[in-house]
């Protein structure tokens, strides 16, 4: 079944610039889109970004939970509180707001990883510190996969 949002892959080692910008590369920028979304994304320390079509889907699923107390509602204040829409300058530059580089303690090395709807922006230190995968063989047959 094909999907109907852009699949990411692949990682990319940046470094964001005295302003805070990030040169986003171009394979990435053309299945962003003009606009896209850059928000947290817990329980990870790290941002995620999704094209506008993918937001809106998550904000769909979000919207139709069968749950809306007040933990529900801490966590749509918190994540939309968190959640920037943003675009690419000219040169493809993409601005990380202050607020969302201290949230996932993003200072100058980051690491963008492609994770099938969306990527994923994590500071290089905490995307380097992750634990490797156990047990791949049992994930997949446990996902179908294998």
């Amino acid at each position: 079944m094909a999907s109907e949002f852009p699949r990411f892959s692949g990682s990319y080692e940046l470094r964001l610039d005295d302003k805070g910008r990030l040169v986003v590369p171009a394979r990435l920028r053309e299945r962003l889109g003009g606009a896209f979304v850059i928000t947290i994304a817990p329980p990870d320390p790290c941002l995620a970004i999704y094209p506008q079509r993918a937001w809106e889907a998550f904000c769909d699923r979000l919207e139709a939970a069968p749950r809306k107390d007040e933990r529900y509602r801490r966590f749509v204040r918190r994540l939309f509180g968190s959640t920037e829409e943003v675009s690419t300058d000219g040169q493809g530059r993409l601005l990380i707001p202050p607020n969302l580089r201290r949230d996932a303690g993003i200072e100058r090395e980051v690491v963008l990883v492609g994770t099938l709807t969306r990527v994923e922006m994590w500071s290089a230190q905490a995307y380097h510190r992750q634990p490797e995968v156990e047990n791949v063989a049992d994930l997949m047959t446990e996902l179908g996969l294998y």
